[in-house]
């Protein structure tokens, strides 16, 4: 009875000992599947909105107006700056994501607000199929003009760098 005991107790060990490094391997894999599943660019099919919604709250907390450049997407965080490009005519506009949507189950990427699909041309056909992706955001600073960038360099020899008269004869 003993020994039935101690090989169960070390099969038990070892198929322990065995699962825990080949889990380990497995969600390794599996993050580094995430990693390369994020995207950056997307093609997909856009839809637009306007009067209907006119007015109404979005997901960051204004107001909507259709005659801003705004979109609404999942695949993207609220104030990410996107270009958007028709691929049937080659328009482009740059759009701010500011709401949520469309509906997943209705298999677009993109809800634009009425001004950003007119400048698509796309607005009597209602859906057009779009090519997008984020553009960085930075903001810069002016410097000031009086503002000494680097230092000027220590002289050895006063005289170094003046400049030499000459006399030309007329």
């Amino acid at each position: 009875m003993q020994t039935k005991l101690r090989v169960i107790g070390l099969v038990v060990v070892a198929s322990l000992l065995w699962i825990s490094p080949t889990s380990a391997v497995s969600q390794r894999a599996k993050s580094q599947d995430k990693a390369k599943k994020f995207k950056t660019q997307y093609i997909g099919t856009a839809s637009w909105y306007g009067a209907q919604h006119q007015g109404r709250k979005m997901a960051n907390g204004k107001r909507f107006d259709r005659h801003k450049l705004t979109a609404a997407s999942w695949y993207f965080p609220l104030g990410t700056t996107i270009r958007v490009v028709n691929v049937k005519n080659g328009e482009s506009v740059v759009v701010t994501i500011t709401d949520r949507g469309p509906n997943l189950r209705l298999h677009r990427i993109l809800d634009l607000s009425e001004a950003a699909a007119q400048r698509l041309d796309y607005v009597g056909q209602g859906l057009t199929p779009v090519f997008l992706y984020p553009l960085a955001s930075f903001e810069t600073q002016a410097a000031g003009f009086d503002s000494g960038l680097i230092e000027a360099p220590a002289r050895k020899n006063p005289g170094e760098l003046e400049a030499k008269a000459i006399a030309v004869p007329m």
